[in-house]
């Protein structure tokens, strides 16, 4: 198994407030940080996202 270095780098994300206030929510609930909750979003819903049509057909 190939070993995976995590990228550390800074990167600004921008959510409306209702959906911050959610994530920190769940933050608390699990007992994990902010990143962490989307991290796992991202991991769970990105086969769905793919399927998405997209505006450049030509780079799918």
């Amino acid at each position: 198994m190939a070993d995976k270095k995590t990228d550390k780098r800074k990167q600004s994300l921008y959510f409306p407030e209702e959906m911050l206030e959610e994530i920190k929510k769940e933050a608390l609930r699990l007992d994990r940080s902010m990143s962490w909750i989307v991290q796992q979003a991202w991991r769970i819903a990105r086969e769905t996202i793919r399927k998405y049509p997209s505006v450049n057909p030509e780079e799918d």
